[in-house]
Formats: C-alpha cells, sequence, structure tokens
C-alpha cells in the first residue's frame, strides 16, 4: 500500500469519526470491504436505471449526480468533491434502479464500500450503527431542509456564495455549466453573477 493510499483510508476514518467515534476493531472491519480505485474523467460509476451496490468516499476529484429526462436534458443533482460521500441512497436501501447517474467530472481516486456488507457490519457494530444514524440525519435531513430552504429563500447570487464558501477553488475545477445546473439556473445567469462578483470586489 502506498503512502497515498494510507493518506485516503486515514481520510475516510477522520470522515466516519466526522459523525461518531469508531474503535480500532470497527475501523478494521470496514477497511476489509473496501477498494480503492482511480477513475477517468467521464467514467461513469453509476448509470440511470442500475442498481447501487457501493458507496464512494472522494479521496481526490470530483463527482456528479446528475438526472436526465425524458427529452434529453440532463440537470446536475449534486456535486461531490475531495471529502464527500457519494452514492443513491435511495436505490442503495431499497434496492431499487437509481433515479441518476453519478460521473467523475475529474480524473479522480474513489473508495468503494460494498454497502450490503457494510449493512451486515452495522448490525454488528453499535459504533458503525451509530454512525450511520448520526450520517442519515445530518445529510439527510438537517443538509437536505437546509439545500430545499435555500432554493426558495435564497437568490442564486447567495447559493454562489455558500459554494464558493465550502468549495473556494470549484470554479476552477468544474465547468461553469454543471456549477450553473447544481446552483438551478442556467450559465448564462452563472455568467452574470460571476461578472456582477467580479465588479464589487
Amino acid at each position: 500500500m502506498t503512502l497515498h493510499h494510507d493518506k485516503y483510508l486515514n481520510d475516510l476514518k477522520l470522515k466516519f469519526e466526522s459523525y461518531a467515534p469508531i474503535s480500532e476493531e470497527s475501523w478494521q472491519l470496514i477497511e476489509n470491504n473496501i477498494e480503492i480505485k482511480s477513475i477517468k474523467k467521464a467514467e461513469l460509476l453509476l448509470r440511470n436505471g442500475q442498481i447501487a451496490k457501493e458507496i464512494y468516499f472522494v479521496a481526490k476529484g470530483a463527482l456528479r449526480a446528475f438526472i436526465t429526462d425524458t427529452e434529453g436534458n440532463i440537470y446536475n443533482k449534486n456535486i461531490f468533491l475531495e471529502g464527500d460521500l457519494a452514492g443513491s441512497t435511495a436505490s442503495l436501501i431499497q434496492q431499487n434502479p437509481s433515479y441518476f447517474a453519478i460521473e467523475a467530472l475529474e480524473a479522480s481516486i474513489i473508495i468503494n464500500i460494498n454497502y450490503k456488507k457494510y449493512r451486515e457490519l452495522i448490525f454488528q457494530k453499535d459504533d458503525l450503527k451509530n454512525f450511520y444514524i448520526a450520517y442519515l440525519e445530518k445529510n439527510w435531513v438537517i443538509e437536505k431542509e437546509q439545500r430545499e430552504i435555500s432554493i426558495v429563500m435564497e437568490n442564486a447570487t447567495e447559493r454562489y456564495l455558500d459554494l464558493l464558501a465550502k468549495h473556494p477553488d470549484i470554479s476552477q475545477r468544474i465547468a461553469l455549466l454543471h456549477i450553473a445546473s447544481h446552483l438551478g439556473i442556467t450559465p448564462t445567469q452563472l455568467s452574470r453573477i460571476r461578472k456582477t462578483l467580479e465588479k464589487d470586489l
């Protein structure tokens, strides 16, 4: 295992422990059920209509989850950067086809976590169950609600500034059309916002 791999594993462990303490024994069980992979830009990790089998931790790079409607229009559901966990949670839990696809926006390094084996571990280890509950509460209750409120209450400029606060270099890494789609606006609207902000600096 390379030094980089050690760092990526440590980053994943820190991610887990940001939600709940994890014992060394439990962490070893997690390590036994993961795979570190390098993926190319534009590579699909999950296709629309495919049943999800894995959770992805972004060790390096960027992913997007996107939806394609019946007319072929594409909408970005989410963008995932270093330190994020990605996946189709509904598909994983229900074992139903995913409504969206997950694609690499950059050449990336991800850690695949086998969801079925991970679920088995949750029922064996209370600390892993505590992590799972805390993760779902934060990401699927608190942050989901905050995002829904921001779409209604904040204008596009405020949403863009919030995104920049979390990921200052995102506009240098990811095409503006993807950022615009993530914010729920057109690329032209985003360009206007960026020009206005540049004038105000």
